[in-house]
């Protein structure tokens, strides 16, 4: 399902992009997956580091031993 989503722009713009050929519809969709994707990327950087923050906490050694017993006890 989709719905209408509409926004305002000075009518020379829509004039001259219509000259163009260009298609309005195509243009906003893709802008805003575009910036949906940006938002997304920003929100898994942003976790990545709260998760790097955590794990620098954590000894060296006991992270080198959790994967040895992990390993071994497969």
């Amino acid at each position: 399902m989709s719905v209408t989503v509409s926004a305002r722009v000075p009518k020379e713009l829509k004039e001259e992009l219509k000259r163009y050929g260009v298609n309005i519809s195509a243009v906003i969709r893709r802008a805003l997956e575009e910036e949906l994707k940006r938002i997304k990327e920003e929100e898994v950087r942003k976790a990545l580091e709260r998760a790097a923050r955590v794990l620098r906490k954590i000894p060296e050694e006991e992270i080198v031993r959790s994967i040895k017993e992990d390993r071994l006890s497969r």
